[in-house]
């Protein structure tokens, strides 16, 4: 098993923060993140909450943050 594989996991913290356009003291809804890993690469799908952007361009690094961001949220601290 490697140890502390979150934080070479994260090479750059908050940088979905700032591709979404929220800020980064708000956590980023579960909404948010399921559209985002649900739509194909490379179309623009509508942000279905009020925070940030209201369109956004889905790239597959985005799709891959997101899903490190989904997974990190279930994690027990």
């Amino acid at each position: 098993m490697v140890k502390r594989w979150i934080q070479r996991a994260i090479h750059r913290p908050g940088k979905l923060h700032s591709d979404l356009g929220t800020p980064n003291v708000e956590k980023l809804p579960i909404q948010l993140l399921n559209s985002i890993i649900k739509a194909t690469v490379g179309h623009i799908i509508k942000n279905p909450t009020s925070k940030g952007k209201k369109k956004i361009l889905v790239t597959r690094k985005i799709e891959q943050r997101a899903i490190l961001a989904k997974n990190l949220k279930k994690i027990k601290r």
